[in-house]
């Protein structure tokens, strides 16, 4: 048995998270540059010391996952978002039920939250944002954030919702109100239900075609008849009539 194996086998035994379902070379490439900065010689030796040190799995666990976000990421599609599709999913209903899926650090649920807020009061938003990693969850509950993070975000929309702490900018209290963090893994945990709209965007670049069949058949599930995904823009569906879905718009997929 390869070394990798051994580090695949010991981490799902460990936390339950099956490193087979992500692409392996990206993975390896990823954690090799990780154990070797810390003096390991293979992933065999690397899990070892997981095995006994919760501070190196945490870190592991970080690295492992994607954390690269950023508000309004793609604005041209968030106002797709804003203009076409929240419109028709209003028009049903005016208490969505939304969630933002592989949430990261909190950029996208709030950038959710701001946009719906152009149609909805703030008491009446709502948005499930989930992560594999508690890490980035926690970093996201305290919703600070660098200049970079804001670079496509409107004007109006950092003078309304942002207020400016040194070199970051902290998300007021109001937006901050409208989400609640959880811990989710996509693969093993399981899925609510009723959902109006789906976000996860720029995740799933990093799994194996049966991981990806896997969540959107769940996503599909998750959703009520009508109900949008919303996908990143390097994650196009090309057959999404597999899952019961159609295009209504470039990377986004109604459920029928």
């Amino acid at each position: 048995m390869s070394d990798y194996s051994i580090l695949i086998q010991g981490i799902k035994r460990k936390t339950g998270i099956d490193l087979s379902l992500y692409k392996e070379a990206q993975m390896k490439r990823r954690l090799t540059s990780l154990y070797e900065k810390k003096g390991f010689r293979d992933f065999r030796e690397y899990f070892e010391a997981i095995q006994s040190d919760k501070e190196m799995l945490d870190e592991f666990l970080d690295r492992m996952t994607i954390n690269v976000s950023e508000f309004y990421r793609n604005a041209i599609r968030w106002n797709v978002l804003e203009k076409k599709i929240l419109p028709q999913l209003l028009e049903k209903n005016k208490r969505l039920k939304v969630w933002s899926a592989a949430c990261s650090t909190g950029e996208e649920p709030y950038s959710l939250a701001m946009v719906m807020a152009t149609h909805i009061p703030l008491r009446d938003i709502s948005i499930l944002a989930t992560d594999l990693d508690a890490g980035v969850i926690n970093r996201a509950k305290v919703g600070l954030y660098g200049e970079r993070s804001l670079k496509e975000v409107p004007k109006s929309i950092v003078s309304k919702y942002f207020v400016k702490e040194g070199q970051s900018y902290q998300v007021v209290e109001e937006i901050k109100k409208t989400v609640t963090f959880k811990q989710h893994n996509l693969l093993e945990d399981r899925y609510d239900s009723n959902y109006d709209l789906i976000v996860c965007r720029n995740v799933m670049i990093y799994f194996t075609e049966e991981a990806k069949d896997q969540i959107y058949t769940n996503f599909s599930k998750a959703l009520k008849p009508g109900g949008v995904l919303f996908v990143g823009s390097t994650e196009q569906i090309f057959n999404p009539e597999k899952y019961n879905f159609e295009s209504v718009d470039t990377f986004f997929y109604r459920k029928k």
